[in-house]
């Protein structure tokens, strides 16, 4: 659950890379006329845009604005309708308002009437690669962006769509390439962003760390800047340094007041450091502005954590009865924990079924299993998620606890103690019982030393380029798994 807040944070600059690869260069009304000193916010956007940076939420609106009026008499310009689309589907995830994304669709489509895919529409094509990233159709956009690629390889803004949509599907290895292709085309902050993704991905994590650092260095807009500082500040609450997360998240809000991604940071920071009722107050504020799903079950676990059970029922009863986009990992979790956890395995598979098996999924899937009974299932997914190579103390922590109910204690020890080496604050609701945990296994026995068979790494220098987990078959594990070797008792 924590671990997707990167990649969430970064799939914005994925559409706007979209933006980046129109047309517009400029405002339309303004051509042939002496240009402004300043700037309208119109044109700041579409200068963000082509720069592949965020505009400011107020300066994309107008942009929409300034697209809308244009069309109304130019409908005839497919590149404006790409346009348009692009920024229907970015302002719907910096909102999260769903209702922009059939907006986008109809304009993508638009497009696509005026110059059809064979006549080599790509903006409208990148367009629906962005939206069905957006809308969590992995297979759709991988489709989409790879149409893109084929006809256009040296198209850098077909490259952000896809190491997304390899992402959602769980091909590390088409992400890892398609990265590495956008940084031959491409530098600036947006490309330093999608560098500590997957470095972050494999767990190389002083490299994620130099890359995010660049990428706030580079990023050319305020917008961008809060962006890139969110960013860095998920990188160092994942790995257990709150204080440095809340100074990264503040500088971000110094510069965009209302960013929530930033807002949510801050209120996880903040309950990792003992200030609960000001960490209550952000999440607050960061449902206002930002009402993802996966901010509402963190907010309502906060909430249960502090015996607010009243506040932590309504935001329960959010989750279960909102509509939702992309959140069935997150649905599956609060089943899973705070419901119904047959129902939590039924999404899951079906959405491993779908080709969705990145490692959020993974983890998800096994621990439903898990607290449905089948923990010997259950052990196949966990596997698969944590030998990956992303560092999560929340998966980490999944697995020990599958483990020790099958009674395999010496990994389960072994992993619950990572899950606090990791962050020790990961959950409010689950590191105390990590730490319950491990207080009744005891210590490791003295011929087996506490991290005897972990085999971490945290650069790139010593860590393998295809983990462990690409042995593990493509097909869900239906069957109990065989322990690994480290495991045989």
């Amino acid at each position: 659950m924590k671990t997707e807040n990167v990649s969430r944070t970064v799939l914005a600059g994925g559409v706007a890379a979209v933006l980046a690869a129109t047309a517009l260069l400029y405002v339309p009304e303004l051509v042939g006329r002496t240009p402004a000193a300043v700037p309208g916010p119109a044109e700041r956007a579409a200068t963000a845009a082509n720069a592949g940076a965020q505009a400011a939420l107020p300066d994309l609106v107008a942009l929409i604005g300034d697209r809308e009026k244009w069309l109304r008499a130019h409908p005839g310009d497919e590149a404006s309708w790409a346009e348009l689309g692009a920024a229907y589907t970015e302002r719907g995830l910096r909102r999260a308002d769903a209702a922009d994304f059939p907006r986008a669709e109809s304009a993508l489509k638009r497009s696509l009437a005026v110059r059809p895919a064979a006549r080599g529409n790509l903006d409208a094509q990148l367009g629906l690669a962005a939206l069905a990233n957006a809308r969590g159709d992995w297979k759709s956009a991988k489709e989409w962006g790879e149409r893109v690629r084929t006809a256009n390889p040296k198209r850098w803004s077909a490259y952000p769509v896809l190491i997304d949509a390899y992402n959602g599907l769980g091909d590390y290895k088409a992400a890892g390439k398609a990265t590495e292709a956008l940084t031959e085309l491409r530098s600036g902050a947006a490309v330093a962003a999608r560098s500590a993704q997957l470095f972050r991905n494999r767990g190389w994590r002083e490299d994620a760390d130099a890359a995010a650092r660049d990428a706030v260095a580079l990023a050319e807009t305020p917008a961008d800047k809060a962006a890139a500082l969110a960013r860095l500040g998920d990188l160092e609450w994942e790995r257990g340094e709150p204080a440095e997360a809340l100074a990264q998240y503040g500088t971000a809000l110094g510069l965009v007041r209302e960013h929530g991604p930033s807002l949510a940071g801050r209120a996880r920071a903040l309950a990792a450091l003992g200030r609960p009722r000001e960490a209550v107050r952000d999440w607050q504020a960061a449902l206002r502005v930002l009402p993802l799903p996966e901010y509402v079950l963190e907010a309502a676990e906060l909430a249960e954590s502090l015996g607010m059970d009243g506040d932590a029922r309504t935001l329960y009863e959010r989750l279960r009865t909102g509509s939702w986009v992309r959140a069935e990992v997150v649905l599956g979790l609060f089943e899973a924990d705070h419901g119904e956890p047959a129902e939590a395995v039924r999404r899951l598979r079906a959405e491993w079924a779908r080709g969705h098996r990145s490692v959020q999924v993974a983890d998800a899937l096994g621990w439903a299993l898990y607290r449905s009974g089948e923990p010997r299932e259950a052990l196949g997914y966990a596997r698969r998620a944590t030998d990956e190579g992303l560092r999560s103390a929340l998966f980490a922590y999944h697995r020990g606890e599958i483990e020790r109910a099958l009674e395999d204690l010496g990994p389960a020890r072994r992993h619950l103690a990572e899950a606090l080496r990791v962050n020790p604050a990961f959950s409010p609701l689950l590191a105390p019982r990590a730490k319950q945990a491990v207080t009744t296994l005891g210590p490791p026995p003295n011929d087996l030393p506490p991290d005897a068979h972990q085999a971490t790494p945290t650069t790139r220098d010593t860590t393998p380029d295809t983990p462990g987990a690409a042995k593990t078959p493509d097909t869900a594990p239906d069957t109990p798994q065989e322990p690994h070797p480290e495991e045989q008792r």
